[in-house]
C-alpha cells in the first residue's frame, strides 16, 4: 500500500529501509552461526551412528558365543545382578537463542568388570566382553540422542532464517525501495513545480515594476 507522498514518509520508509538491511545482516550472520554449529555437530553424530552399527554387531556375537558355553540361565542370573537404575533426565537447553532438547545421565554408561554386581571371575572373558559392548552401545546411543535434537532443531531454524532472508530481500526490501523511488520522484517534480511557479510569479512582478 502506498503512503502518502509526504517528506516525513519519505524519511520514515528510509528509516525502515535501512532497518531492514540491518535485519536482513542479522539473520545472515546468525544464519552462518547456526550452519557452523550445525556442522560442527554432524561428523561426532554420524561417527556415533556408524560406531552403533560396529558395536552392536560385535556385542551381539560375542554374546552368541558365550550362550554356547555358559548357557542361557546362566546369562540370564548374570544380566540380573547387573541391572541398575539408570538415570536420565530430558533437559532444555539454549544456543544462539534457540531452544533444544539435551540428555543427561547421572552414571558412567561403561562401568568395570567389578562395578557390574557380580563376580568376574565366575564367567569368561568373551561374556565380559560382550557385556562391556552393551554398555559401549548404550553410551553411543545416548550420545545419538543428544545430538539428533540439537541437529533436528538447529535444521529447522537454519531453514526458518533462510526463508526470513528470502522474504525480507526479494519482497520486503524492493517494495520499500519502489516506495522511496515513487515518493521522491513526486517530490521533486512537486518542487521542480513550485520553483517554476515562483519564477513565473518574479517574472511578473519584475515586469509590473517596470
Amino acid at each position: 500500500m502506498m503512503v502518502h507522498p509526504t517528506r516525513t514518509n519519505l524519511l520514515m520508509l528510509k528509516d525502515k529501509r535501512k532497518s531492514v538491511v540491518n535485519s536482513i545482516g542479522i539473520l545472515k550472520a546468525r544464519k552462518q552461526a547456526l550452519i557452523k554449529e550445525f556442522l560442527a555437530d554432524t561428523l561426532p553424530f554420524l561417527r556415533s551412528r556408524e560406531e552403533i552399527r560396529k558395536t552392536y554387531g560385535k556385542a551381539v556375537g560375542e554374546l552368541a558365543v558365550s550362550q554356547g558355553r555358559e548357557g542361557t540361565d546362566t546369562i540370564g542370573s548374570i544380566a540380573l545382578a547387573a541391572q541398575r537404575d539408570f538415570g536420565i533426565e530430558v533437559r532444555d537447553k539454549s544456543i544462539w537463542g534457540l531452544r533444544y532438547k539435551d540428555i543427561e545421565y547421572h552414571d558412567v554408561p561403561v562401568r568395570t568388570p567389578d562395578q557390574r554386581g557380580y563376580y568376574e571371575h565366575s564367567t569368561t572373558p568373551r561374556l565380559i566382553e560382550s557385556i562391556a559392548l552393551f554398555e559401549k552401545l548404550l553410551e553411543n546411543m545416548l550420545q545419538i540422542a543428544e545430538y539428533e535434537s540439537k541437529l533436528k532443531r538447529l535444521g529447522e531454524e537454519i531453514v526458518k532464517t533462510t526463508r526470513r532472508i528470502k522474504v525480507l530481500e526479494e519482497l520486503v526490501l524492493p517494495g520499500l525501495k519502489q516506495q522511496i523511488r515513487t515518493i521522491s520522484q513526486y517530490i521533486g517534480e512537486r518542487e521542480r513545480e513550485a520553483f517554476y511557479r515562483l519564477k513565473r510569479v518574479k517574472g511578473m512582478l519584475e515586469e509590473k515594476a517596470k
